[in-house]
């Protein structure tokens, strides 16, 4: 079963993840000197992280979609839980830490790469006590992204992908980065669970121990049911089993590509529940990561409604 469509289910798509803004300096020069005062040319904030904006981005794509987490008792969660709340996620499982706060993320983009600053506030604190198993699996579909920023939870993941699973649901993991570079071997107990693995390049060969991206390609097809290599610019491919696709962005300006990667997820994942073949989920996640850049922040291009949806007609056909 690839969709879990013959489940009568309250949501299509349940998100465990982190919840919190990007403060997004612009403009910044490339060498950042200490007791400098570096001036920026131009400021964003928006939702940040990537369990909230491939939820936000899901949803705006027109999926019911649950979320849990957890934020801490201060205005940033505040505005995290309008800003999330605005594309119709479902919030009623957001928890509120008193006394904690709601993480932030600092991001300076350079001309190809960005420095990402992290503070993981209410991201470490979330456990498993926080969630609603019955609310997260009455769903066709988890996901779970930032894997390594779930300290508390980490433990506990092959349980919930495994009830998940054993429940009807199908289930997708996109770790992204790992700040202590340590790349858990545990890892690979989880992805006996998870059926849709979205890494980019350098995740794809960390995950796999290697530097060589098709060994890394070949290690972790062997361990998913579908592996979805992504590769910014050069689009993405996926494995199934020894069958190889690929498919390609849209040729865009890139304003910001903060968020490209989740939510080339949301587009993934948008035909992936449908049950479309794989080299069409692969063709409208290129297409959903390319209108990401097209904005500032990981959601402002799903925002604007009128722009998405010129966009997605113009690329769709």
């Amino acid at each position: 079963m690839q969709s879990g469509e013959s489940r009568v289910t309250s949501f299509d798509i349940s998100v465990i993840g982190e919840l919190n803004l990007d403060l997004i300096l612009y403009g910044l020069p490339q060498e950042l000197v200490l007791e400098r005062e570096h001036l920026a040319n131009n400021l964003s904030i928006t939702l940040g992280s990537s369990s909230a904006i491939f939820a936000h981005n899901i949803a705006a794509l027109g999926n019911k979609v649950s979320f849990s987490s957890c934020i801490g008792s201060d205005p940033f969660g505040d505005i995290c839980l309008k800003r999330l709340g605005e594309s119709g996620v479902d919030l009623s499982h957001v928890k509120r830490l008193p006394g904690k706060t709601t993480g932030l993320t600092v991001i300076l983009p350079q001309r190809k790469q960005r420095y990402i600053l992290t503070y993981p506030g209410t991201m470490y604190d979330m456990s498993e006590r926080d969630l609603d198993l019955n609310y997260i699996f009455n769903s066709k579909h988890l996901h779970v992204s930032s894997y390594f920023l779930h300290k508390a939870l980490r433990p506990h993941f092959i349980e919930i992908f495994r009830k998940a699973k054993e429940g009807g649901l199908t289930t997708s993991l996109d770790t992204n980065d790992d700040p202590e570079d340590r790349w858990s071997v545990d890892i690979a107990l989880l992805l006996k669970y998870v059926d849709v693995l979205l890494p980019n390049e350098r995740e794809t060969c960390k995950l796999a121990r290697t530097d060589d991206l098709e060994k890394a390609i070949d290690t972790l097809a062997q361990k998913v049911r579908i592996l979805v290599v992504k590769r910014g610019s050069q689009g993405a491919v996926a494995r199934v089993g020894k069958e190889k696709f690929a498919a390609f962005p849209p040729a865009v300006d890139n304003i910001d590509p903060v968020g490209a990667g989740d939510s080339f997820d949301a587009g993934f994942l948008h035909q992936f529940i449908r049950g479309v073949k794989i080299e069409d989920c692969l063709k409208f996640g290129n297409i959903t990561g390319a209108l990401s850049v097209t904005k500032a922040g990981g959601t402002e291009a799903f925002r604007d409604a009128s722009h998405r949806d010129a966009f997605l007609r113009k690329y769709s056909k």
